[in-house]
C-alpha cells in the first residue's frame, strides 16, 4: 500500500518542550516495520510546540505573517530530520521541500520525509496535496487526540465520531485559527483537497505509534473522512 503519513509535531514533544525520543524511536520502528511488509512511505512531520514558540515570539517582534510561516517550515523541517535520523538507511537521505522532487524520490523505494513546503500552508495540507501527487491508497493524520469530536473535546459531553463528513469537518473546525501556528487538527486547505482527491483519510491518536498499523491493516481506528464518491 502506498501511504502518506501526517504525524504532529506536538507528538515529539513533552510538556517541558524536550524531545521524546523514545517516541520518535518507536514511530521510526513501526514505520520500518510497515516497509517490511512492502508499503510504500511518506511521512509529513509538524512543527509542533517549538515552531508555536518561535513564531509566537517572532510575531511579537513584529514578523510578517509570512516570516512567521517560514519560521515554522524550518522547524518542522528539522522535526523531520529527527525521524530521519532514527529511520537510517531506508530513508531518503534528504528532507524533500518540493513536489517535484517528491515526485522523483517516490520511485526509489526509501521512506520520504517531508516538514513544510511553502507560506500560508500547513503541514497538514502539504501531506494532503502529497498523498493526491503521488496516488496514495490513503492518508493517515496521527494527532495528539483520538479522532474527531462533534465540538471541542475539552467540552463536557463531548462525542468522539467514526466518521465524518467533509461538510460537517467544515462545521467542527470553522472556529480554528489560519495564521502561522494556529493550523488544529485539519484546515481548510487540506480538507479541500482530501474533498477533490478523495483520497481515504483518518484522523487518529498518534501518542502511540502502533496506530498506524492498525490503521494501514484496515483497523476501526480514529475517525475516519467521508468524501462523496470516495475510493
Amino acid at each position: 500500500m502506498r501511504a502518506v503519513v501526517k504525524i504532529g509535531g506536538s507528538l515529539l514533544y513533552d510538556a517541558e518542550g524536550k524531545v521524546i525520543v523514545s517516541r520518535v524511536r518507536d514511530y521510526a520502528s513501526v514505520i520500518e516495520s510497515l516497509v517490511k511488509s512492502g508499503h510504500s512511505l511518506v511521512v509529513v512531520v509538524g512543527g509542533g510546540r517549538p515552531a508555536r514558540t518561535f513564531i509566537a515570539a517572532a510575531r511579537e517582534l513584529g514578523a510578517s505573517e509570512a516570516q512567521c510561516d517560514w519560521l515554522g517550515i524550518k522547524l518542522a523541517r528539522n522535526n523531520a530530520e529527527l525521524l530521519c535520523a532514527a529511520l537510517g538507511a531506508i530513508a531518503y537521505p534528504k528532507i524533500v521541500d518540493n513536489l517535484d522532487e517528491l515526485e522523483v524520490a517516490v520511485n526509489l523505494g526509501k521512506v520520504i520525509l517531508m516538514g513544510g513546503l511553502i507560506p500560508g500552508q500547513s503541514t497538514n495540507a502539504v501531506a494532503a496535496i502529497a498523498a493526491e501527487l503521488i496516488q496514495a491508497e490513503i492518508l493517515l493524520n496521527a494527532t495528539n487526540i483520538d479522532g474527531v469530536y462533534d465540538r471541542d473535546p475539552k467540552e463536557k459531553g463531548a462525542v468522539k465520531l467514526d466518521t465524518v463528513t467533509i461538510e460537517q469537518l467544515r462545521q467542527i473546525l470553522k472556529s480554528g485559527g489560519t495564521r502561522a501556528g494556529e493550523y488544529e487538527l485539519f484546515d481548510p486547505v487540506a480538507i479541500r483537497i482530501v474533498e477533490r482527491s478523495k483520497i481515504p483519510t483518518t484522523i487518529l491518536d498518534g501518542s502511540k505509534p502502533e496506530n498506524l498499523a492498525r490503521a494501514i491493516r484496515g483497523e476501526k481506528i480514529g475517525t475516519q473522512i467521508i468524501t462523496s464518491g470516495s475510493k
